[in-house]
């Protein structure tokens, strides 16, 4: 395996465009439960490498999903929507 990427970064795990669908999905779900610790307990360069794995993963995922599909609420229409049914309930 290639140690750096194009950038020139210590590349950490597996190559994403490597993964099969079932495997990235494996290390998408690792990465998003493990985001808070790193967040508020890892050093910087952990944070770092984080952000670097997991915006590689991400990426990957949207290259081979494209045309996901997207919860209306979501969205800044979808959320405005949200915003105005809110206001116009009444609270008690």
């Amino acid at each position: 395996m290639n140690e750096h990427d194009e950038r020139g970064t210590t590349m950490t795990g597996v190559d994403p465009s490597r993964l099969d669908d079932q495997q990235l999905m494996k290390e998408l779900e690792t990465i998003h439960r493990t985001r808070h610790d790193t967040l508020l307990h890892g050093s910087n360069d952990a944070l770092r490498t984080h952000n670097d794995r997991m915006a590689q993963l991400e990426g990957e995922y949207l290259r081979r999903h494209p045309r996901r599909p997207v919860s209306t609420g979501r969205t800044r229409e979808g959320a405005r929507d949200r915003e105005c049914g809110e206001s116009t309930t009444p609270r008690t």
